[in-house]
């Protein structure tokens, strides 16, 4: 967890600090509201703050109201840490947003106790947030999660004028697992291949299941080139090894469609995943365990099988 501390005393400051470093937390240390807001709107903010009521620039109580209006990430706890005692006081910290409140001076043993609760709602909001959008059996995102990254990265693509790639993935002849191992066996060539699939990947790539033993990668940035070599790649690995599973050892491939956006083509998501889906059935048809990349020749051939 880390722990964003906004206090204008650096007096204050060192000591709360040192109390979180000797308990060993991850946190960093700021004397203005208006610095607060930065890291809090940051791609990787803060998961608790400790806030100041009066700060320099914005107040305490205008970094709790900015903080709810926050609609992407995770929730952030906060605690508000203040002279101010009254009741009044109390309930205008709550009404702003504040979790929880703490007068001062800070006592080390209540300051430690509070950060203890928030540690435990947001370790169960992240989990009830990981539980949402990624799927149980294989721990990729799930299809209405990867869905919705694909309209991001797509319109991101549009905006930047940089090409994105989309591989539909599909293991071949899971059936014959399932009739040969059992069901219990398939789940674990499943959980294997989607490991197997997120190995080789940039920090930034995305891997999510697509539906049954359909896989859905998103890689930002690549052409359509560098895409199918990449495509190449993962399949090779995925069949490299034999997968071991308490039911037996079985080989698992998969057969690969690629497609990729272009700043001279207009098309919209649906028609982008469509592209790819038509090469993934090509793949199929042309033997499996191998990549096919969209074109206007693998669509109408694929057009005139259906």
């Amino acid at each position: 967890m880390k722990i964003l501390l906004v206090e204008d005393s650096y007096i204050e400051r060192r000591k709360i600090g040192s109390y979180l470093t000797d308990w060993g937390l991850e946190h960093v240390s700021v004397g203005s509201g208006t610095e607060a807001l930065k890291l809090l709107e940051s791609p990787n903010p803060p998961d608790l703050a400790l806030l100041d009521w009066v700060l320099p620039g914005l107040d305490g109580i205008d970094v709790l109201r900015r903080i709810r209006k926050l609609t992407q990430g995770n929730y952030i706890y906060t605690v508000m840490l203040t002279a101010k005692n009254q009741k009044k006081d109390r309930l205008s910290a709550m009404e702003a947003g504040a979790d929880d409140y703490l007068s001062k001076p800070v006592d080390p043993s209540e300051l430690r106790s509070r950060i203890m609760v928030g540690k435990r709602i947001v370790d169960l909001q992240q989990s009830l947030r990981f539980a949402a959008t990624h799927d149980f059996m294989t721990g990729l995102l799930n299809r209405a999660e990867i869905l919705a990254t694909l309209e991001r990265e797509f319109s991101r693509s549009g905006r930047e004028d940089k090409a994105t790639t989309v591989i539909l993935a599909d293991i071949d002849h899971f059936k014959r697992v399932n009739d040969t191992l059992g069901h219990a066996a398939g789940d674990e060539v499943l959980k294997e291949v989607a490991r197997r699939l997120k190995v080789d990947l940039r920090p930034y790539d995305v891997v999510g299941r697509y539906g049954g033993e359909e896989f859905l990668v998103i890689l930002p940035g690549c052409n359509l080139s560098i895409g199918a070599r990449r495509a190449n790649e993962i399949r090779t690995l995925v069949a490299k090894e034999p997968v071991i599973t308490p039911f037996g050892t079985t080989s698992a491939t998969i057969s690969m469609g690629v497609a990729a956006t272009v700043s001279t083509r207009d098309c919209s998501v649906e028609e982008f995943l469509h592209e790819a889906d038509v090469s993934l059935y090509a793949a199929k048809k042309n033997g499996r365990n191998r990549v096919e990349v969209f074109s206007p020749a693998v669509s109408s051939t694929s057009a005139g099988q259906s």
